[in-house]
């Protein structure tokens, strides 16, 4: 079992997710780009690339996938990707009569990204502090990222939601070890940032199903155990 928490290549992961939000963010880079939704998703590579660089140069292996501890890939993807796209292009189709499916695939994609690194790599690195040190560290860390360092109420409650994401993001991280699941709770963040009653009820909706899917795969796990032990 891991024991010892690897700094340097914490510092070099977090180092290079800064460098590119910095340019992507805060330059002049992205600005040719005439496809606006790749452009989001870029801004958002940053701790993809970090935690890559860092597995492969410092020799690390990473304790989560795509798939995570599901049987296949499909599994994940339609609980976890098809079925909140479906629903919130659906519900957008009969109330706006609009389709805006590139925006809804790229806030997953820009979510995968950023989950490679803050629960891919970084969460895993400190997976020997306790929880609340965890989350603290890894929200601080995300939070300084985003590069957006006005003192303000609003602010100050991002920093509070980043808490509370590292820690429940970091029990689905856990629980599924599949990078699309966290993905996908991390994109609830960005698919409803002003809300109203339709998107109250999605909301709801997606985490009831998540959440009990959560708590059926548990037992499930615990199930699997069990027989192997029996």
């Amino acid at each position: 079992m891991k024991t010892k928490i690897n700094y340097l290549a914490i510092f070099t992961f977090y180092s290079i997710a800064l460098v590119f939000r910095y340019l992507t963010n805060k330059t002049a880079l992205l600005d040719g780009f005439s496809f606006s939704f790749l452009k989001v998703i870029l801004q958002g590579v940053g701790p993809a690339i970090g935690a890559l660089v860092v597995f492969s140069i410092f020799k690390l292996k990473p304790l989560m996938s795509l798939k995570g501890n599901y049987k296949n890939l499909l599994t994940p993807f339609i609980l976890y990707w098809l079925l909140p796209i479906v629903l919130i292009l659906t519900i957008e189709y009969f109330t706006k009569g609009t389709i805006s499916y590139l925006a809804v695939i790229s806030i997953l994609v820009y979510s995968l990204l950023e989950e490679i690194g803050w629960r891919g790599f970084l969460k895993q690195e400190l997976n020997t502090l306790p929880t609340f040190i965890n989350c603290v560290i890894v929200a601080t860390l995300w939070f300084v990222w985003h590069l957006n360092f006005d003192m303000t109420t609003s602010n100050l409650l991002f920093f509070g939601i980043l808490i509370l994401g590292a820690w429940g993001i970091g029990k689905v991280a856990d629980r599924t070890h599949s990078l699309i699941a966290v993905a996908a709770f991390h994109a609830l963040n960005n698919f409803f940032v002003e809300l109203n009653l339709v998107k109250v009820a999605i909301l709801i909706f997606l985490l009831t199903v998540w959440v009990l899917s959560l708590v059926i795969r548990k037992r499930q796990l615990n199930q699997n155990v069990q027989q192997t032990l029996g």
